[in-house]
């Protein structure tokens, strides 16, 4: 697990989905997430097996599943050619950890064989340098960019990872796949020191996506340009920090996060959204003065002057959250708090363990 809250950014992976929905309806994360707190004696289950065939059903021929759907609920009877696996909002991993559960509990061999499926899907989709796309294999567009947004690479580092090194959930798993996970944990941790971002020579943090050639940092959608990020920099230094006996260069790294996100909080404003008939999303949202609030940090900076940006689906950068248009002002989450946790406590605590 990520050590500390990483903030909305990669919380929003823990967002629970009903099973009580229709199959045919679209989640905002995939269902296997609720399911991988039960009790062990669960996994064995009637109720466990009926969730791992919809699982199974979902698994593409490629090895790994789909975004936003309830793969727990009703089974797939589409086309499974037509399934469209991806890393991106928790796909993949968490039906993975599901699948390892339920054959530990079962001993059912076409768990096993899924299981081995997806994890070679995930260690094929490795770039040689250690970064990961959105997606497998890498789409013409951004995704095939090494992705941080929401999370994506930081949560495929920990789950090989987990792979590696936890010997009671995935000792059915060979000894020469257990130790390709650990090298992909760290040619992945390679890679995110490639990608930090240097201005004027100086280290800052990192871009939700970076070039999967040269690291530069890249633009996804029109909305979000090429920046340094208040929110996919926390999840990152995460991984960073969970490197057992950090060599001087991860000390460094992290130390120039902290320094970094110190330097662009922004106190003294608050964001309030207030009701408002006839809006996409029946409110607008504005930027409150408030000298008592907690400070906020931007999800985008400006590389080589620290201005938060913000963009419309034009792709135009603005300053001032108030020029962009309301469907994008009230439909992505521009200012936050995710750094808080990091700046307060984690840091503080790793940093006095690996003085």
């Amino acid at each position: 697990m990520l050590p500390g809250k990483a903030g909305r950014c990669l919380a929003k992976a823990l967002i629970v989905m009903s099973l009580l929905w229709p199959a045919a309806a679209r989640a905002a994360y995939t269902s296997a997430r609720q399911l991988l707190d039960k009790p062990p004696e669960w996994y064995a289950s009637e109720e466990a097996a009926r969730a791992a065939r919809a699982i199974l059903s979902y698994q593409s021929p490629l090895g790994g599943w789909p975004k936003n759907v309830d793969t727990a609920g009703q089974p797939y009877d589409g086309d499974p050619d037509a399934l469209r696996p991806t890393f991106d909002n928790s796909a993949t991993t968490d039906e993975l950890r599901f699948l390892a559960r339920v054959f530990n509990a079962t001993q059912d061999d076409r768990y096993r064989q899924a299981f081995i499926k997806g994890l070679d899907y995930i260690l094929k989709a490795q770039y040689p340098n250690g970064g990961w796309p959105q997606s497998y294999p890498p789409p013409s567009g951004y995704g095939r960019h090494i992705t941080f947004n929401d999370g994506a690479m930081v949560r495929l580092m920990f789950f090989v990872r987990e792979v590696a090194t936890d010997d009671a959930r995935y000792a059915f798993v060979d000894p020469q796949r257990r130790s390709a996970a650990r090298q992909a944990w760290d040619r992945g941790i390679d890679c995110i020191l490639k990608c930090q971002i240097k201005v004027d020579g100086k280290l800052t943090a990192w871009c939700a996506q970076h070039d999967e050639k040269d690291f530069s940092p890249r633009p996804a959608r029109a909305f979000e340009p090429a920046s340094i990020s208040g929110c996919e920099t926390i999840g990152i230094v995460h991984a960073l920090m969970a490197v057992q006996n950090p060599g001087p260069e991860i000390i460094a790294a992290v130390d120039a996060a902290y320094e970094w996100l110190n330097a662009v909080k922004i106190p003294g404003i608050r964001v309030e959204d207030r009701p408002q008939e006839g809006t996409p999303r029946g409110h607008d949202r504005f930027v409150v003065p408030d000298p008592s609030a907690e400070p906020m940090w931007a999800r985008f900076y400006e590389i080589g002057t620290n201005r938060p940006i913000f963009a419309d689906r034009d792709g135009v950068v603005k300053y001032d959250l108030r020029e962009i248009g309301i469907e994008r002002r009230t439909g992505y989450q521009w200012l936050k708090y995710w750094p808080k946790n990091f700046v307060s406590q984690e840091y503080p605590q790793w940093k006095a363990k690996v003085k």
